[in-house]
């Protein structure tokens, strides 16, 4: 079967089972801590130490043109100076859109662990080429290859029904639990942050709760 054709069967079913809004409670400012950072049904995706005084969750999708600057233009600078530093804790989290950021983020749950957050980057880096390509999946592919797939194992990604249900809770539960109704959203020690930011924005938030 065709890359294309087998992310129009995914597509089919993400459509159907995945991406209708769910009315969740008014977005506010700040959310508990313990219930932001707990994990759902899928293993957090994170970079930096467990140690480090302040935790930030992002809630992106692959086909967000803002989640896309964000990793492009300020992301890199964010891990130099606040997550390899020890500074900040960051979780990643999947908040697809529309179907073909949820293949993409399916595909990126695939890719190797040590490898997830090299794919990721390959998907922002690359976004206009597969995200508003006629043949999104062959796009798709040639970038997975990247990082080792196989059309074996891209279909088999694409198919896996157990995943697709995990992002989908990933996704349910943002909007249901904290209030997320567009990408790219930031809580900061559980307090929110909207929209796509420079790296001094980010720092003028983040500094404030750093020793």
């Amino acid at each position: 079967m065709s890359p294309n054709r087998t992310f129009q069967r995914i597509a089919a079913a993400v459509i159907i089972a995945a991406l209708p809004f769910i009315a969740g409670p008014a977005a506010a400012e700040s959310y508990p801590i313990d219930e932001l950072h707990a994990p759902g049904k899928l293993p957090e995706k994170v970079l930096g130490s467990e140690d480090a005084e302040v935790t930030v969750v992002e809630y992106a999708s692959l086909t967000c043109s803002h989640c896309g600057n964000f990793h492009v233009d300020t992301f890199g600078a964010l891990k130099r100076d606040y997550i390899d530093t020890g500074k900040i804790r960051y979780i990643y989290r999947d908040f697809p859109l529309n179907p073909l950021a949820m293949g993409a983020a399916m595909l990126a749950r695939c890719a190797p662990d040590d490898r997830f957050f090299d794919f990721l980057s390959l998907l922002y880096e690359q976004q206009r080429t597969w995200a508003y390509s006629d043949k999104p999946a062959d796009a798709l592919l040639t970038i997975a290859k990247q990082v080792g797939f196989t059309q074996e194992s891209f279909e088999a990604c694409l198919t896996n029904q157990e995943l697709l249900d995990g992002l989908t809770s990933v996704r349910q539960r943002a909007e249901e639990k904290f209030g997320i109704r567009s990408t790219p959203t930031f809580f900061i020690n559980g307090e929110v942050m909207r929209g796509a930011r420079t790296i001094e924005e980010f720092a003028a938030e983040l500094d404030p709760h750093l020793d």
